[in-house]
């Protein structure tokens, strides 16, 4: 298929918007080469992108889907040279030499960055980032459209449609969100024919921690994925399907009720290998297109710490979770935008990217909201994508040769 060059609209440059200041601030140049080293991919000559390089690279990329591969790298060279003087000669690679750049990194050192880095970021006084003592989360999935190619169909594999098979293939991810911060962690990547959410859900598990209240759908609740992330230390307040059995076992004085799940009907009957739960039953009264009922389990047997009430009111903040997902295939990536990378190792290694611009501009917005004592849900997350996009950085943390190191 023929494709028309990307480029910026008249009479701008990439120069004049691009900004990774604020990556190198969340992914400074020291743990990157400490990444790229530990992966055996550091440089061993003198090239025209180190490895170190393309790591920067790309997380730009992600900011300007809509733009050339060689114009976005113009103008983080350009940037360099900028910060070297006009006499140093910068050599911009054509697309072949980007792509054997960037295979040269794999995704491996991207997935490690990811995984070291990105991390809940609220402090004591993030507002909407807590419920009495618990930071809040929320576990969720979704899926992004990938280039067109047969090695991509052959490993990620594509969704049907109602007319064969949908345009593109797609990848499945499955994350958890810090509430008040919509920042994504724990992030786990599969194919979308060869990973279920709650396959890549068990993995995404070990992310939780002591001191959260994980909020989830019910087309996450099991009794093995409930077994493993109450096991974590973090506590649960997930949605259940209503024709699970839950026998009231204890009424509590708040109208919740003790009950236990079991993995099997045998050992239900036998009273053996049960969970203890609390169920929480409420409706919606006066609400348009409300269900009839609504019935959520927690973790939290005490209903002084927690009350019915409060928590029934709480379940609702999962759907920020969706805004959270709204930005990074909306507004970050930009609108039925395909991941371009031709490769299944670059598509990863393109997703970790984006996932970590993301966490990037979400710190620099909690960063915003603490300094003005407001909740970062309140300020714009794709006018902070242009902020982002239009500031010149100094590019003092890239130095173009893996040898240096900052000034």
């Amino acid at each position: 298929m023929a494709r028309t060059v990307a480029s910026l609209p008249p009479g701008s440059r990439i120069t004049d918007h691009i900004s990774l200041g604020v990556l190198t601030k969340t992914f400074p140049l020291d743990k990157v080469q400490a990444v790229v080293a530990a992966a055996g991919k550091t440089s061993q000559r003198q090239r025209d992108l180190p490895a170190h390089v393309v790591v920067y690279y790309v997380l730009a990329l992600t900011l300007y889907m809509q733009v050339s591969y060689r114009e976005v790298l113009r103008g983080l060279l350009e940037g360099i040279r900028w910060l070297l003087g006009p006499e140093q000669a910068v050599q911009v690679a054509g697309k072949s030499g980007i792509s054997q750049a960037r295979t040269r990194l794999g995704w491996e050192p991207l997935k490690q960055l990811h995984d070291a880095v990105v991390a809940p970021i609220a402090v004591k006084g993030s507002k909407g980032a807590w419920y009495r003592r618990w930071r809040l989360v929320s576990l969720d999935g979704s899926t992004l459209d990938v280039a067109d190619e047969p090695d991509n169909q052959k490993i990620f594999g594509r969704p049907g449609a109602s007319r064969g098979t949908s345009a593109y293939p797609q990848i499945r991810f499955v994350s958890l969100v810090e509430n008040g911060t919509h920042v994504l962690f724990g992030t786990q990547l599969g194919g979308y024919s060869t990973h279920g959410e709650i396959a890549l859900a068990h993995k995404a598990l070990p992310a939780l921690k002591k001191g959260m209240l994980c909020l989830a759908d019910r087309n996450f609740f099991g009794f093995d994925l409930w077994k493993k992330a109450s096991a974590t230390g973090g506590d649960l307040l997930w949605r259940v399907k209503k024709n699970l059995r839950l026998p009231c076992e204890k009424r509590l004085p708040d109208g919740s009720y003790l009950s236990t799940i079991y993995r099997t009907d045998k050992d239900r009957r036998a009273g053996a290998n049960g969970i203890r739960v609390r169920v929480i039953e409420y409706t919606l009264d006066g609400v348009a297109d409300a269900e009839p009922r609504y019935r959520l389990v927690t973790t939290i047997l005490d209903c002084a710490q927690a009350p019915a009430v409060e928590l029934a009111a709480l379940y609702h903040e999962r759907w920020e979770i969706e805004t959270a997902l709204g930005e990074l295939k909306t507004h970050l990536r930009g609108s039925q935008i395909v991941l371009r990378s031709k490769t299944p190792d670059l598509v990863r290694q393109e997703f970790y990217g984006l996932m970590m611009t993301h966490f990037a501009i979400r710190g620099l917005m909690h960063e915003a909201a603490l300094q003005v004592g407001e909740d970062p849900d309140r300020l714009s997350f794709l006018h902070a994508v242009r902020v982002v996009r239009r500031k010149l950085p100094h590019f003092a943390a890239i130095p173009p040769s893996a040898e240096k190191s900052l000034s």
